[in-house]
């Protein structure tokens, strides 16, 4: 190639012209430059297909029963009823989550990572959770950089956490933070000039995007203020997303650390729309309130200890748990430790879920991690140990539908190795991860005109009523 057309595509793929193909001849060889589109130029090319299949799906068959609801149902949390929308991720019982159709280990496997690396980059994730389709390298880089210029934060926002006491809860503070981002709502400010519906789509993006890349941001902030001396380093565009946020939080010169992010952001991202903390992200936005305050909604329902703060939970039951065994990590010991929280009417923490009959694929992907980079740390030899004895021990108690682990019986203890031991911080780990599932719902909500959503509800009254009237 002569130097002129190497000019030109060393400009080009700094301007997302990412390849080139040369075309040989018998004569001098010709360079052909292919523009890949941007994550929002590819979200535009593939809405209007996405929003005719949902059209002709309303219209043939919107009439179809798709299930029914039992009373019981109704009263416990409406577990099982069909009645969501959730294009990024479906949770089989039995299989565990599917990212478009993607396992765990798929997406270990298809996803662009770091040079050197062997996780996926949430990056590539997000831009598969979005679209349906799997990211180039060069694509995800862009997103990367992207990402990286964004990062920084209103001078308001900053202010209002350092202003936070240390005693406030983390995840309380990252929601204030993000509620305070409100301010720099493209969204809210085209909806108040009166803007198309039909363009919704693309101001939910930019929010997203500007939200998603602040993330690390607010939430290293938040640590190094309440844990460490307060000082945060700087974005460096030439890094991804997790070796930046590693970084902030002050661990990035551990390469396993990087790594670690890397893996704990995407298997946390999503877990299908019934969740709290992606059903109301999904619910406060078909408000069309913007993508700042409905993730900050979702995050106060992730911090609840049902949900997200399960992980803080499972981590000071093993330690306290590693202290009264003194070292006995036997299983004769375990399984009398673990009858003896039951028999004090307790739960064992991390262990059930409100959808899976099998362990959690999530589970297993932070257990593989543990036996390649630390086989031999203590707390995770106690966890292997609680994961042979746990489900013989809840099977027998009998009143338990999962005896096996979920995600945050494990996440907690890689943490613990690499340093970060500050329990009540895990949540917002979540937090950060979470975004990267519901924000690309939001976008898809927006596109597809997804209208405010509401149920029906019936007080007990009523429902005596409806069932008396239906045995008749």
């Amino acid at each position: 190639m002569s130097a002129p057309l190497r000019n030109i595509a060393r400009a080009s793929r700094s301007k997302n012209i990412l390849n080139s193909v040369r075309s040989y001849s018998t004569k001098e060889p010709v360079c052909t430059i292919f523009h890949y589109p941007t994550l929002k130029e590819r979200f535009a090319e593939i809405l209007p297909a996405k929003q005719e299949e949902v059209k002709k799906l309303k219209a043939e068959h919107g009439k179809t029963v798709i299930g029914e609801v039992l009373l019981e149902q109704a009263y416990g949390g409406m577990r099982g009823i069909k009645g969501l929308v959730w294009e990024g991720s479906v949770l089989d019982p039995l299989e565990g989550i599917r990212f478009r159709g993607r396992t765990i280990p798929d997406i270990q496997k298809e996803l662009p990572k770091a040079e050197g690396g062997s996780e996926p980059l949430p990056e590539a994730l997000f831009w598969l959770l979005l679209t349906g389709e799997t990211p180039t390298v060069g694509q995800t880089k862009a997103f990367s950089q992207e990402l990286a210029a964004r990062s920084s934060l209103p001078k308001h926002v900053e202010e209002l956490i350092d202003r936070c006491p240390t005693t406030l809860h983390p995840m309380a503070q990252f929601s204030i933070a993000v509620n305070a981002l409100e301010s720099e709502s493209q969204f809210a400010k085209a909806y108040a000039g009166g803007v198309n519906k039909k363009e919704y789509w693309k101001y939910t993006f930019e929010d997203s995007i500007e939200l998603l890349a602040k993330l690390p941001t607010i939430a290293a902030r938040i640590y190094r203020n309440v844990f460490k001396d307060g000082k945060v380093a700087a974005v460096d565009s030439s890094l991804d997303y997790s070796h930046n946020f590693a970084n902030m939080l002050g661990f990035g010169s551990n390469p396993e650390f990087v790594e670690l992010m890397r893996l704990y952001l995407s298997i946390h991202s999503d877990h299908e729309g019934g969740n709290v903390s992606a059903h109301t992200t999904h619910l406060v936005g078909s408000a069309l309130s913007s993508p700042f305050l409905s993730l900050a909604a979702g995050l106060n329902g992730l911090a609840g200890p049902l949900h997200g703060r399960a992980n803080q939970e499972v981590l000071e039951w093993l330690v306290k748990m590693k202290s009264e065994l003194n070292g006995d990590f036997s299983k004769e010991k375990i399984e009398a430790y673990l009858w003896e929280t039951l028999n004090a009417g307790r739960v064992v923490p991390g262990y059930g879920h409100a959808v899976l009959r099998k362990t959690d694929p999530r589970y297993t992907a932070q257990r593989e991690f543990a036996l390649k980079h630390m086989p031999d740390y203590d707390l995770f030899k106690l966890v292997s140990t609680i994961y042979e004895v746990a489900p013989g021990v809840l099977t027998k108690h009998g009143k338990t539908k999962n005896p096996w682990p979920n995600v945050d019986s494990h996440s907690g203890v890689l943490l613990q190795y690499y340093g970060l031991t500050e329990q009540s911080y895990y949540t917002v780990l979540f937090g950060v991860a979470r975004a990267f599932g519901v924000l690309p719902q939001l976008i898809i909500d927006r596109g597809l005109g997804a209208p405010i959503e509401r149920p029906k509800s019936f007080s007990t009254e009523k429902y005596i009523e409806l069932v008396k009237s239906l045995k008749k």
